[in-house]
C-alpha cells in the first residue's frame, strides 16, 4: 500500500491522534469511584454508630460535600502519570492508584486534624475510603476501560516498525488486549517480502515514511519492534524517522529479561539495565508469606458457609472421600500432597487409563495439558467446581503449611517436569502458587512455552502490588469461568 492510499484508508476509520478523549473518561471515571469510596466510608461509619459499635454518629449523605476534593486526587494522579496510563503494567499502576490516594487522604485527614484538634468520625470515614479507594478505583478504571473499547472511543493510535516476529508480536498484543490503551494502525518495514497487511493493518514498505505520516494525519506514538538490525540500522531509522513522532517505544531482544522494575544505570556515558531477581531477597519473602497467612485466615473464615456446603455436595455426589490429594513438584523440586476437593468419580485414575486407551484425540489432548477438556470421569458438582475453582479451596492448607503460597508458578506433576526443559529448576525456585499470572491469562487454554513466559515475567517481576493485581484478576476470571475445565 502506498502512502496516498493509506491516508484514505486511515481516515476513513480513525478521527483522533491524541490521548485526550481517554484521559478525560479516565478522569472522570477516577472521581466517580472516589466518591463511591468516600461514600462507602460515610456509609459504614454510619452502620457502626447504628449498631452502638461507636459512639459517635455522622451524616451519611453528607459526603457528596467532599467533591471539592476531588481536583486534589486528580492533581496527584497526573503527577504519577496515571492519565491517560497507556500501557502501563497493570501492578505498577496498582501501586501509583494506591500510593497517591494514601497522599490525598492523608492530607485531607491531617487537615481536618489541624482544624479540629481531634480525629473524628469523618476522619475515620476517610481511613475507609482510602481502604475501599485501591480496589474501587481499579473496578471502575476497569469497567470504564472496557466500555471505550467496546464503543470505539478508547485507543490511542499507534505505528509499528517492523513486520518480523518481534512486530508482529506487538501488533498481536495490542489487539488481544484493549487496555493497553494504545491500536497498532500501521506497519513500516522495508522488506516487501513481509506482505502488504497483517492482521488487518496495513504494511508500508518504507521506514524512512514517518515524518510525512505526522505530517499529514498527525500520528504521535511510534513502536521500533525491530530488535535485529544493526546499531546503524536502528540508529538512522530513529534519526530519519522515529524522531518526528512525539512519543516512542522500543522493543529490544531481550525475551528472556521481562522485568517490569527495571532501572537505567549510567556506567561513565554506557547506560545499562538494572534488574534484581526479588524472590530470592528474604525480606520479601516473610512480606509476601504475611499476606498469604493473612488473607488465607480470612478467607477460611469468609469463606466457611460456602466449604461447608461444598463437603455436603460433595459426598452426595458420589461414593468416595471429601478431599482427594495428588502427589505435585514444589519449590526446588521437592514433592508434596496438593488438596482439592474430589471432582472426579472414586475409580478416577483406571478410567483414566481405560479412556486413553480408547480414544486417541483424548491420549493426544492429555499429552499435550495433562487434561481433557470433556472428561467422563468428573462428577456434575465438580464441573461447577473446576468451572469456578472451587474445587482447589482446600489448597489453602498446603498454603497454611508452607508448601504453597496463593500466586505463584502452577504447582506439576511429575511427568510434567520434561515440558518445562532447562527452565524447570528457575521456574520452580520458589513456592507454586495457587494462582498465577498464566491462569488469569488463560488458564488451560495456554500451553507449555506460555506457562514459561508467564511464570519467567512473574519472577522477574515480581512485588506485592503484582500478587495483589492477579488475586483481583482471579475472582474475575472465576466469575467468568473462562478457560477452566
Amino acid at each position: 500500500m502506498q502512502l496516498n492510499e493509506y491516508e484514505d484508508w486511515y481516515s476513513k476509520r480513525y478521527r483522533r491522534t491524541s490521548s485526550a478523549l481517554t484521559t478525560f473518561f479516565i478522569i472522570l471515571a477516577d472521581m466517580i469511584a472516589i466518591m463511591l469510596c468516600i461514600g462507602a466510608g460515610f456509609f459504614l461509619v454510619k452502620i457502626a454508630y447504628l449498631s452502638h459499635i461507636i459512639n459517635s454518629g455522622i451524616d451519611f449523605k453528607s459526603f457528596v460535600t467532599y467533591w471539592p476534593y476531588l481536583p486534589a486526587f486528580i492533581v496527584i494522579f497526573s503527577f504519577n502519570n496515571l492519565y491517560p496510563g497507556a500501557s502501563m503494567a497493570p501492578a505498577e499502576e496498582l501501586r501509583r492508584i494506591s500510593s497517591s490516594s494514601l497522599v490525598v487522604h492523608t492530607g485531607i485527614i491531617l487537615s481536618r486534624f489541624i482544624y479540629f484538634l481531634k480525629f473524628d468520625t469523618v476522619s475515620a470515614a476517610l481511613v475507609i475510603s482510602f481502604v475501599c479507594s485501591t480496589l474501587g478505583l481499579l473496578v471502575v478504571r476497569s469497567i470504564m476501560r472496557s466500555f471505550l473499547s467496546a464503543s470505539g472511543l478508547g485507543g490511542i493510535p499507534a505505528v509499528i516498525y517492523g513486520a518480523g516476529y518481534t512486530g508482529r508480536a506487538v501488533v498481536d498484543k495490542l489487539l488481544s488486549n484493549k487496555n493497553a490503551g494504545y491500536v497498532p494502525v500501521l506497519i513500516l518495514d522495508d522488506d516487501t517480502e513481509k506482505g502488504s497487511e497483517y492482521q488487518g493493518i496495513p504494511i508500508i514498505h518504507d521506514t524512512g515514511a514517518g515524518p510525512e505520516i505526522v505530517k499529514r494525519l498527525n500520528i504521535k506514538m511510534a513502536i521500533v519492534a525491530m530488535p535485529s538490525l544493526s546499531h546503524y540500522e536502528t540508529r538512522k531509522i530513529f534519526i530519519d524517522s522515529v524522531s518526528a513522532f512525539r512519543y516512542n517505544v522500543m522493543i529490544p531482544d531481550i525475551s528472556s529479561v521481562t522485568n517490569i522494575w527495571m532501572r537505567v544505570r549510567d556506567f561513565g556515558g554506557i547506560l545499562g539495565f538494572a534488574t534484581s531477581h526479588r524472590l530470592n531477597m528474604f525480606w520479601n519473602l516473610w512480606i509476601k508469606r504475611f499476606m498469604d497467612l493473612s488473607i488465607v485466615l480470612f478467607g477460611s473464615i469468609i469463606f466457611s458457609p460456602v466449604l461447608l456446603c461444598l463437603v455436603i455436595l460433595v459426598k452426595l455426589s458420589s461414593p468416595g472421600p471429601v478431599l482427594y490429594s495428588q502427589e505435585r513438584i514444589g519449590e526446588k523440586g521437592k514433592r508434596f500432597k496438593a488438596y482439592k476437593f474430589r471432582s472426579m468419580v472414586a475409580d478416577a485414575d483406571a478410567k483414566l487409563e481405560q479412556l486413553l486407551a480408547q480414544d486417541p484425540e483424548a491420549k493426544a489432548e492429555w499429552e499435550k495439558n495433562q487434561k481433557i477438556k470433556n472428561d467422563p470421569r468428573v462428577t456434575g458438582i465438580g464441573k461447577f467446581m473446576r468451572k469456578t475453582s472451587l474445587d482447589e479451596i482446600p489448597q489453602f492448607i498446603n498454603v497454611f503449611k508452607g508448601e504453597m503460597s496463593l500466586v505463584g508458578p502452577r504447582p506439576i506433576v511429575e511427568n510434567e517436569i520434561e515440558k518445562y526443559r532447562d527452565d524447570f529448576m528457575r521456574i520452580f525456585s520458589v513456592r507454586p502458587g495457587l494462582t498465577g499470572l498464566w491462569q488469569v491469562s488463560g488458564r488451560s487454554d495456554t500451553n507449555y512455552a506460555d506457562r514459561v513466559s508467564f511464570d519467567t515475567y512473574y519472577l522477574q517481576s515480581w512485588s506485592v502490588w503484582l500478587d495483589l493485581w492477579i488475586i483481583y484478576k482471579t475472582f474475575g476470571v472465576i466469575l467468568q469461568g473462562r478457560g477452566a475445565y
